[in-house]
């Protein structure tokens, strides 16, 4: 059953400085993974920094409709989130003992996301899927 849905899109060149920002700073919305990934390429950088950044914007939307009389800041998605490729895939991880209050049923909800960027923006859709019982 579907229970929360965000999207997100974001302007890429809002990212085209992250390349130069510290390790310390970004890794307090990324994780130390996706900085190396997005670092690894300096023309593609702020288009790999942009999809990720929107992703969590995505999910916090997602979450926040799932969840409407919770709240979760923001900063704790980023911290708690991180985006990993499984066989070309895009896979949203998110660490849901942060928030375990919130599953009353103690069964992790599904994650999908769909990224896409261009030189120019980035756009984010995510589904959260609870199971039935």
């Amino acid at each position: 059953m579907i229970s929360g849905i965000g999207v997100d899109t974001v302007d890429v060149c809002r990212f085209n400085q992250w390349c130069e920002y510290s390790y310390t700073r970004l890794s307090r919305i990324f994780s130390t993974q996706e900085i190396d990934y997005c670092l690894s390429s300096h023309a593609l950088s702020a288009q790999r920094f942009a999809v990720r950044f929107a992703a969590r914007e995505a999910f916090f939307k997602a979450l926040s409709s799932a969840y409407p009389d919770h709240t979760v800041p923001f900063l704790t998605v980023c911290r708690k989130s991180r985006i990993i490729k499984e066989n070309g895939r895009p896979i949203f991880i998110f660490d849901w003992s942060c928030i375990h209050q919130l599953l009353y049923d103690k069964i992790f909800p599904t994650v999908h996301v769909s990224l896409t960027h261009t030189q120019t923006s980035a756009t984010v859709f995510v589904i959260i899927e609870r199971r039935l019982q």
